[in-house]
């Protein structure tokens, strides 16, 4: 992924914008001066800011507020919705990144805001908005924020974790492989993330589990693909931290692609 700690570009394009995003096509790190709403109508699209990253699939939506540095990542054949929020419209949106369960309500009134093509000002399109921005209120934020470091030897082990979440390698052989003793690497988890390894790599599996089950993926493939030794352990882990189970989140996220796919 981009890695949003590079030099950002400023963008100033702040037209809605609907564009199909090939798997594994990258945004480069940059930044507005307006807010930005995501919705990937089929697909998922991943976002990463220099303290955290976010996984949006078809059934959430991501909330980027003004001047916030990311960077993105598809995955799958992303379809993406953006629509950007002038500052006077944000007030009682969060101050930080965030993702958003999206209720069909929302998901409706925002495809309908993005396809229908009338100016933003006009009094259908303000409706709309009014409608999106009043669900958003009252939607359920997704709490799987993935932390990241900005200690270059945390960095340089939580880099290899991401390009292979299923990476069955200790700590120590993590440490190894990056010039970083077991030792220090676990205090800076503990430091800079406020979590254990153990603890980070399983949220990082999650969040790729979200993208696998939203494709359509079964749960024992999710699991063994991502590195859980069995189902059962992996079903475990995603319904403590996602407060439903992979087949309740599988189920839910191919009935939204297959009505907007």
């Amino acid at each position: 992924m981009s890695d949003p700690s590079g030099e950002p570009s400023f963008c100033t394009d702040d037209g809605p914008l609907s564009a199909p995003l090939a798997h594994g096509a990258d945004v480069a790190a940059h930044f507005h001066d307006y807010g930005q709403l995501r919705y990937a109508a089929r697909g998922a699209l991943v976002t990463a800011t220099q303290v955290g990253t976010w996984v949006a699939p078809a059934s959430r939506i991501m909330w980027v507020p003004p001047f916030a540095v990311h960077s993105s990542k598809a995955y799958g054949e992303t379809d993406i919705r953006v629509l950007s929020l002038p500052v006077t419209l944000t007030g009682q949106l969060p101050a930080e990144p965030s993702v958003f369960v999206a209720s069909a309500l929302l998901r409706e009134a925002y495809l309908a805001l993005m396809s229908e093509g009338e100016p933003l000002e006009s009094p259908r399109a303000r409706l709309l908005i009014d409608v999106v921005l009043a669900e958003l209120a009252h939607a359920a934020q997704e709490p799987l924020r993935l932390p990241e470091p900005s200690d270059r030897r945390l960095k340089a082990v939580t880099d290899l974790l991401h390009a292979d979440p299923a990476s069955p390698a200790t700590l120590a052989e993590l440490g190894h492989r990056t010039g970083a003793s077991e030792r220090t690497l676990s205090r800076l988890f503990g430091s800079e993330l406020s979590m254990s390894f153990h603890q980070w790599r399983t949220l990082l599996r999650i969040q790729r589990a979200l993208i696998e089950l939203s494709d359509g993926a079964s749960v024992t493939d999710t699991a063994i693909r991502l590195g859980w030794s069995n189902p059962s352990s992996f079903i475990d882990a995603f319904t403590v931290l996602v407060g439903q189970t992979p087949g309740g989140y599988r189920s839910s996220a191919r009935s939204s692609r297959s009505t907007h796919g």
